[in-house]
């Protein structure tokens, strides 16, 4: 049983290393249609009102959510090192550090999740209804930029997934412990009976 757990949980820590840089890719694609799209619209950056299309300064408002969940997503890349770093993917019993590492992870997962999620809504319900759709029809045709239409929330809509994953992953590392635990006072239990 020992065995299977032990390959089950490098599995799992290789998961949470995975959806972290998932999240890292996620952070550098998610402006990138408002970019080519909105970006040429304004024509002032100093004087966000100066703009060709009204609610294309959404482009602009995530940008400093953009930079924390570029930031947010390092930080998950690093915490999963971490379990590899205090051998949470490889050690047969857990110690403090094992226990500290996986909780560290967990947390941030769930944390980061839904701080993503609520912000991404909202810019979604920002982008769907302030967003002149057909000013940038008209405009992206003479710019020959690409055109965005309200049901152009591919990006947006892209979190559900890469978020469901963040948190399958905090759920598995949650699981791995609770079975790890189970494993490790049945040994006790056994020792303890062969010692008796």
């Amino acid at each position: 049983m020992y065995k299977k757990q032990m390959k089950l949980q490098r599995v799992i820590c290789l998961c949470a290393l995975i959806v972290a840089a998932l999240v890292f890719v996620y952070s550098l694609g998610m402006l990138t249609d408002l970019y080519d799209s909105l970006y040429p619209m304004m024509r002032n950056p100093d004087n966000l009102e100066e703009t060709d299309v009204p609610g294309s300064i959404i482009y602009y408002d995530m940008q400093p959510f953009n930079h924390q969940l570029l930031i947010a997503s390092i930080a998950l890349i690093l915490l999963a090192t971490l379990l590899f770093i205090t051998g949470t993917s490889s050690r047969r019993k857990y110690y403090v550090g094992n226990y500290f590492a996986t909780c560290v992870n967990v947390i941030a997962e769930v944390a980061v999740a839904i701080w993503a999620h609520l912000q991404i809504a909202a810019f979604k319900t920002q982008f769907v209804t302030t967003l002149d759709f057909d000013a940038l029809e008209m405009w992206s045709s003479i710019w020959e930029t690409p055109n965005l239409t309200a049901s152009s929330t591919f990006w947006f809509d892209a979190h559900y997934l890469v978020f469901a994953l963040v948190l399958l992953a905090a759920a598995l590392l949650t699981l791995n412990v609770i079975w790890k635990r189970r494993l490790m006072r049945g040994e006790q239990a056994l020792l303890a009976g062969k010692a008796a």
